[in-house]
């Protein structure tokens, strides 16, 4: 095993580890393009309707357990399916699959979280809003969301985490990333090479965490981090009975 771990290390010493295309710098900016691209779409797409279903209760049900269902299908069966819909129109081979693929799998996530922390802010304080005559935007905006803040934010952090894991498996639909690297291992038989790569991937994840973990508690007004506990990813909070929503 110490010998193993050797050889572990001079891979990771070895300059060819670190240039040309299949190198870990490449690699890297491969991944980060294809998780960021992911990430945006998940944000453009379950923030808004998180914050809307949450604010309004309207659809709550029926979007909330879609969203939760999807966490159960495969990240790779998405990203199959993703290609079989993009063949015909020549853009199955490259990252587009998995892009698509990993918004799937980043949505619920932040619509989840959105919807939850927007129904566990007080209704006292909104109606109080209402009553000082804040419209409904103004409510949403500067009511609702600033106290759900820390349980949105755990959203996106569950969701990055998600996605930097998941975008190894692009490698499988040549769309590169650092996944491309345990391929290339997994194609000539090299255990160190697919080791190492899966060292690069973990920290990579473990380096999101952190990195999110701090723009959380950065962004979390000095009143709410006062709270024991902020949840990665609460439960879902069924709206109101007698809402008729759903």
């Amino acid at each position: 095993m110490t010998e193993f771990f050797g050889e572990v290390g001079a891979w990771f010493a070895d300059p060819s580890t670190w240039a040309g295309p299949n190198g870990i710098p490449a690699r890297l900016v491969e991944h980060l393009v294809v998780a960021l691209a992911a990430l945006a779409a998940c944000l453009a797409i379950g923030l808004p309707l998180g914050l809307y279903i949450g604010h309004t209760g309207k659809g709550a049900r029926t979007v909330v357990g879609v969203a939760n269902i999807g966490r159960a299908v495969p990240s790779l069966g998405l990203m199959g399916i993703a290609f079989l819909l993009l063949l015909p129109y020549g853009l199955a081979i490259g990252p587009l699959p998995a892009i698509i693929a990993l918004a799937l799998l980043g949505i619920p996530p932040i619509l989840v979280n959105a919807h939850a922390g927007l129904r566990e802010v007080d209704p006292d304080l909104i109606e109080a809003a209402r009553g000082m005559g804040m419209r409904e935007r103004e409510v949403l905006w500067r009511v609702e969301v600033p106290i759900a803040l820390p349980i949105i934010l755990a959203g996106v952090r569950t969701s990055a985490v998600q996605i930097v894991a998941t975008a190894t498996l692009a490698a499988a639909f040549g769309g590169g990333t650092l996944g491309q690297l345990i391929v290339i291992g997994f194609n000539v038989g090299d255990q160190v090479r697919i080791f190492g790569g899966a060292l690069v991937v973990a920290g990579l994840a473990i380096a999101t965490e952190l990195a999110f973990a701090w723009i959380q508690g950065a962004a979390t007004s000095p009143g709410l981090r006062d709270r024991r506990f902020v949840p990665m990813e609460p439960a879902p909070v069924a709206p109101p009975p007698g809402t008729g929503v759903g």
